[in-house]
Formats: structure tokens, C-alpha cells, sequence
């Protein structure tokens, strides 16, 4: 994309100011204070062949000297590889299409402006300001600042161009390789054509005044001459393909058969017929005996016919034994909760992870040889490792002295307490603003994953950069993609801001 710029650019009608200079687009109110300096700093990154990020940085430092009153309604947008960077203030907009759907952004979501890094491959851009009208199909706009309400870049509708501009551009657009030598002059293998062989035609029959044409020797080394001819070789004669032939079946000897001997018949004896069975008479029951109902009192005698229960006689026995003991719950419902459970209510929201303990029962990540609290040796093959809470993994202290201890996720920018992440409960806030401008609303994610510290940029305009230990320079993390930290790391945020991985714990 950075090649071809936006495509065909086709204005849309209003009040404002549209500017398309060297591949970037540029809108804004014409009434206010600050579009002098936007369209001065579009020129300059222009002319300095600087990309969409480098122009949402300088509109951004436009925008943070003019925050004096209300937002300056403006949208900056152009290439950055094959995707886009877009920036919008106040009440502009912009739409940024791609394969996989479309992006918007608008201005008045953000306290003060929003920017997007696009990455994908874009197809169509559009920044308009409020009340601008839809573009004619006829109209393109090859360049230059005009009165308009917004522009619209679509690069599914590309110009057409003469055939020495377009092979010069195919040539200015492809990469540069490593294995280049550093010759003025090169052609790469794929580039290289053999010459094309001309066939010789030759005639059917020789001509009257010329000898015929006579086969010569074949072309391309050839064998030296033998002392002794030999005969072509012969190869020998075989007998042709007999297929194996099998033996015919033959059954295997089994000795005759013979019946097994049998001791002769004896009869049995007579049947002795035994007495007839008899049933048992149990002996007979006693009388059951009466006693008087538990809950009335017994009768009184109203003379000597009246029988009375005698006053030692009480209820039978099982009324005096006492009751068996009630059954509880099952033996599973007076455990415990599990031992995974009951961690981690005793720790709260701390993660539970595999490590292994050092003798003075600290609790460290299995990889490392040395303890992270008091440095004695981990000797591995005495170790067990199981499932604890995980402790803190360090912290991040940025350049102004705050300290971000990592027991948890972290999201920093400019405005980070409206970030999804954050109003889910994923992540916890960290604000961090720059005077350049050049930190976005949300710019970088610190994802802890099991006892790794992960990067993971946001599609921040001016990215996110890394130096790692030992090393004097920074690199770029790729966008949406998590990178993985050692401590003693050096991470820089947008322009000016950094801070620092430190492990240690106690």
C-alpha cells in the first residue's frame, strides 16, 4: 500500500479543508485555530517522506499544544506498510475497510483523540467531518488542499498507469535481500532469462551445387577410444517364471479309533424306602401378656371382680432402651473442600501454578536453577513440583517512580479506565500520558501467563519498543502479538515514556 498511496481519492462535499500530499490525506474544520499547523505538518512529513505514523505523531503534537479549549475536529490517515494508521479528534470520523470487516473511529469516544495502527490489508479509507455529502463517481483528486468535507481513498479502484511508470514503480516496490552483494549492478536468479534458442531450419533434400548434408559427431564429451572392440553387450538368457509348486495335502496319521473301556454293568441295589418325614410341631406360644397403654393410666377397680395390674409391672423392655443415634450426612459432605479449592479461598484470586519449593520453603518457578528470593541452588532432580499460588512475579517501575506490582494483568495508555479489559475485570488501569501525544487510549496490555511476563501492543500508533538486557538497542513487538520479557527489560512506550522489568521479590 505504501507504493500505490490510497488508490483513486475522491473528495466529499462541505465546508471544511481536505489536503492529499505524497500518499497522506488530511481533514479539518477550516474555522479552526490549529489547521495552519495541521496542514504545515502534513506538508513536512511529506516532504520528509515520512508514513502515517509518523504523521498521526506530528498531528498529535498539534493537537496537545491546542488543548487549551474543545477538541480540534480533525483526522489524519495514511499508509503504513500494508495497512493504515488513522487519527481523529472532535466531532470527525473515519472508516477504515479491510477483508475482515470495517474499523470506526470517532473522535468524540475519546477524552481527547483516538488512533488505530490497521494492520490487515486495507481496501478503502474514509475521514470525514460532520454534514459532508457523498462524493461524485466522476470526480477524483490527484493532490493539492481544497474546500471539502472529508475524502474518501479506495484502493480497489486503482488509476491506470503507462507501462515504463508502472515496471519503474514494480521495481522501486520490491525488496531489498540480505544475500544482495554490494555490487552497483545486480540481477537476482529469478530475474535472469536464458537466451532463446533459434531453430536451424534446414531442407527436406541437399541443393544442386551443395554436398549433402552430413550427420556430425555428436555433441558433448565423449568416451575414449578402446584398444579392443567388444561386443555389445548381451544380457544372459534366463529360463522363464516358474511359479513354486506346492505339495499336494496330505492328512496327518492319526492312530485308529478305539472306544475306552467301560467296567460291566452292575445293578444296583433295591430301592430302601425311608420313613415318611414328619413336621416338627413348634412348641406352642405363650399367652401375650397385658399391660396398660403408655399414655392413659390404667383403670380404676370398681370392686374385688376388677382385675389389677400390678404396680411393678411397667412397658416391655425395648421401650426403656434408648433410641439409636440419627444418621448424618454422608462421610463426602464433613470433608473439606478439596485441596485445589481450599488454596485457593486461603489466597484469594492468586492463580494457582506448578513449582517446586528451596529449602527455606520458597515457592519459585520450576524452570530456574537459583531461588528468586533468597538464591540458593534449585537442584531439579531432588524437586518435586506441585500446585501452588503463584507469587509476585516483580514489578514494573515506570521512568516517573510508580511501581506496578505484577500479581495481576495490567492495561496502560492514555485512558485506560474505559477499555474493555478493564471494565470486564481482566485487567487492572495503569494511566500513562506523554506530553508528545504519543501514547494511545490503549497501547499496551502486561499479560502474566503462568510465571511469564507477556507484552502485547495494542495496534498503537507509535508502538511499543523492547531492550533487552545487556543489548543498547530497542525493537519493535509486533502488533496484537504477546512477547515474552526477561527481567532486567527496558520497555519503551510510544515516544518518550518507558519503564522496567524487575524480578526480584521478598
Amino acid at each position: 500500500m505504501s507504493g500505490q498511496g490510497f488508490g483513486v481519492v475522491r473528495p466529499l462535499p462541505g465546508n471544511g479543508l481536505v489536503a492529499y500530499v505524497g500518499g497522506l490525506l488530511l481533514v479539518c474544520d477550516s474555522a479552526e485555530s490549529a489547521a495552519d499547523d495541521l496542514l504545515e505538518a502534513l506538508r513536512e512529513t511529506a516532504a520528509a517522506g515520512g508514513d502515517g505514523r509518523a504523521l498521526a505523531r506530528r498531528a498529535a503534537q498539534v493537537l496537545a499544544a491546542n488543548m487549551a479549549g474543545d477538541p480540534t475536529t480533525c483526522a489524519v490517515a495514511g499508509p503504513v506498510g500494508d495497512g493504515v494508521a488513522v487519527l481523529v479528534s472532535g466531532s470527525a470520523a473515519a472508516t477504515i475497510g479491510t477483508a475482515a470487516g470495517e474499523t470506526r473511529l470517532a473522535g468524540s469516544d475519546s477524552l481527547t483523540w483516538a488512533d488505530r495502527l490497521v494492520t490487515s490489508t486495507v481496501e478503502r479509507v474514509e475521514l470525514s467531518l460532520p454534514g459532508a455529502g457523498s462524493p461524485h463517481p466522476a470526480v477524483r483528486f490527484e493532490g493539492g488542499i481544497v474546500h471539502g468535507g472529508g475524502l474518501i481513498g479506495d484502493l480497489t479502484d486503482q488509476p491506470a498507469a503507462s507501462a515504463p511508470a508502472a515496471s519503474a514503480a514494480a521495481a522501486q516496490s520490491r525488496p531489498l535481500t540480505s544475500e544482495m552483494p554490494a555490487t552497483a549492478f545486480h540481477l537476482e536468479a529469478d530475474l535472469i532469462q536464458p537466451p532463446a534458442q533459434q531453430p536451424v531450419e534446414r531442407p527436406p533434400y541437399p541443393l544442386a551445387d551443395q554436398p549433402p548434408i552430413q550427420p556430425g559427431p555428436p555433441s558433448g564429451p565423449q568416451p575414449a577410444p578402446s584398444a579392443v572392440e567388444q561386443p555389445p553387450y548381451q544380457p544372459p538368457e534366463q529360463p522363464p517364471y516358474l511359479p513354486p509348486q506346492e505339495p499336494a495335502y496330505q492328512p496327518p496319521h492319526e492312530p485308529p479309533f478305539q472306544a475306552p473301556h467301560e467296567p460291566p454293568f452292575q445293578q444296583e441295589p433295591a430301592f430302601h424306602q425311608e420313613a415318611p418325614y414328619q413336621q416338627e410341631q413348634p412348641p406352642p406360644l405363650p399367652e401375650p401378656q397385658q399391660f396398660p397403654s403408655y399414655d392413659e393410666p390404667p383403670p380404676a377397680g370398681n370392686g374385688a371382680g376388677d382385675q389389677q395390674v400390678p404396680q411393678h409391672l411397667g412397658p416391655p423392655d425395648h421401650f426403656d432402651q434408648p433410641a439409636p443415634p440419627l444418621l448424618g450426612p454422608p462421610d463426602h459432605f464433613d470433608q473439606g473442600p478439596p485441596q485445589q479449592e481450599q488454596q485457593q479461598a486461603e489466597h484469594g484470586d492468586r492463580p494457582l501454578v506448578y513449582g517446586v519449593d528451596c529449602k527455606n520453603d520458597h515457592f519459585n518457578d520450576p524452570r530456574v536453577p537459583y531461588c528468586a528470593v533468597c538464591g540458593i541452588a534449585l537442584v531439579q532432580r531432588t524437586l518435586v513440583p506441585y500446585k501452588g499460588p503463584r507469587p509476585s512475579l516483580g514489578v514494573l517501575i515506570l521512568d516517573d517512580g510508580t511501581a506496578l506490582p505484577l500479581e495481576s494483568d495490567y492495561l496502560l495508555g492514555r485512558d485506560p479506565e474505559r477499555a474493555p479489559e478493564v471494565a470486564g475485570g481482566n485487567a487492572r488501569p495503569a494511566k500513562v500520558t506523554s506530553p508528545d501525544g504519543s501514547v494511545s487510549r490503549r497501547h499496551l496490555r502486561v499479560a502474566l501467563d503462568g510465571w511469564d511476563v507477556n507484552l502485547v501492543d495494542l495496534g498503537s500508533v507509535n508502538g511499543t519498543q523492547i531492550q533487552p538486557p545487556g543489548d543498547p538497542n530497542f525493537y519493535d513487538i509486533p502488533p496484537n502479538e504477546p512477547v515474552t520479557i526477561a527481567p532486567g527489560t527496558t520497555v519503551r512506550v510510544g515516544v518518550s515514556r518507558t519503564l522496567r522489568f524487575e524480578a526480584h521479590r521478598g
